[in-house]
């Protein structure tokens, strides 16, 4: 039985390997996949649900093991690929705009939104019906902040996206100097913020000129910026140095996460620190083009690629709900380690790391269930060989 269905897994992946146009460049659809992998694992790994017990009766918070074992901090240098996103984002924007503005952004705003309807569909009255069957407000609370996090990073998908035409013209009139545009914004907000005593509020400018980094370097790279190895090693090596600095010498924090209790968060807004880690992330996506376009090759690996890539955004959506799926069945059985235990210590991380595959099982189902929802209406058109249309619809 293993071995048929092997077989077919080897036949489905041929058919989708042969329909994929010769021109397309597999290493973008890689590098989604990974940074879905990154944030998704990064989160799985850093956010503990613990159990408490009181004179109220039971409740949940979320603790971070990276406030109570710092060592963990290069996880989140590991996991934290959204830059990667706004990356592959910018490219794909540049490549699929050709002036008609209105429909182009249209369709782009349909497709991203079909994924959020059901979300909110689904939680809306899953939440109401928690409310009233006893959860706490605290601990609804706690949930719905966990299942709506991934919703700020569309909504500032969505600004950037609008923003493309003037993007382009950026990076047409300036190349990859566009980019030190907004990386100049983010320096002069944290500057208000943090050392002229500025209000806090300054920082969430951050939250768009902050990722519109990324997403001008992917427009430019689009545009045959990035010809050799030279520029995007001088965009790691730049982006490492840059970021050891603001965290050695000037006090930025060195987790690329937030982490709770900690008085200043890279990323919720962004700050100068994150976005120079964000241009390193993508001098090293750029290096790394070669190597996956020889591994996408493999007419396996691309097609798991591909089916991801059809429903990337269900993937990143629903992930958290995969997470607290698992919390809360996992209830009925009680406290259970690595689960619903405080991240204190080398015992919690390897329990948690058991716990890794069942999450992943529980995204794989919700998957299942809403993947389809992503996808336009199907039209009826001649005949293709089956799986010609998946690679194609993985390009944006």
């Amino acid at each position: 039985m293993t071995g048929h269905a092997l077989t077919r897994a080897r036949h489905l992946a041929a058919r989708i390997d042969a329909a994929t146009p010769a021109h397309r460049d597999r290493s973008v659809d890689a590098l989604r996949a990974l940074a879905i992998a990154g944030v998704s694992l990064g989160h799985w790994l850093v956010t503990a649900l613990v159990m408490t017990s009181g004179p109220t009766g039971h409740g949940l918070h979320d603790e971070s093991p990276l406030a109570t074992m710092p060592y963990l901090t290069p996880v989140s240098w590991a996991f934290q690929t959204l830059a990667i996103f706004f990356l592959v984002g910018g490219y794909a924007a540049a490549r699929s705009y050709r002036g008609d503005y209105r429909s182009w952004l249209r369709q782009r705003l349909v497709r991203l939104s079909r994924p959020v309807a059901l979300l909110v569909a689904v939680w809306v009255p899953l939440a109401a019906g928690l409310y009233l069957g006893g959860v706490s407000g605290s601990a609804l609370h706690t949930v719905l902040t966990l299942v709506l996090d991934p919703l700020w990073f569309l909504g500032v998908f969505v600004v950037l996206t609008a923003l493309t035409p003037l993007a382009v013209a950026m990076v047409r009139r300036l190349g990859i100097l566009a980019a030190a545009i907004p990386l100049v914004v983010v320096a002069v907000a944290d500057a208000v913020r943090f050392d002229l005593g500025g209000p806090s509020w300054a920082g969430w400018i951050n939250v768009v000129a902050g990722w519109m980094v990324p997403y001008l370097l992917g427009i430019a790279w689009a545009r045959g910026a990035f010809p050799g190895r030279r520029g995007p090693a001088l965009m790691l090596a730049g982006g490492v140095a840059a970021t050891a600095a603001l965290v050695l010498w000037a006090g930025y924090p060195a987790s690329m996460v937030g982490v709770n209790g900690a008085a200043i968060s890279n990323l919720n807004p962004p700050t100068l620190a994150v976005v120079t880690f964000g241009i390193a992330q993508a001098g090293l996506a750029l290096l790394l083009r070669e190597p996956l376009a020889r591994l996408m090759r493999r007419p396996l690996a691309w097609a798991a690629v591909a089916t991801a890539n059809l429903s990337a955004m269900t993937l990143f959506l629903w992930h958290q709900t995969a997470f607290l799926a698992v919390t809360m069945a996992a209830l009925l059985m009680g406290r259970l380690p690595g689960l619903h235990t405080a991240p204190d210590g080398a015992i919690w991380i390897a329990e948690r790391l058991a716990w890794l595959p069942v999450f992943a099982i529980a995204l794989a189902v919700l998957w299942l269930v809403f993947r389809r929802g992503e996808r336009a209406p199907v039209r009826h058109r001649p005949r293709e060989v089956a799986g010609a249309s998946q690679p194609r619809s993985a390009a944006s």
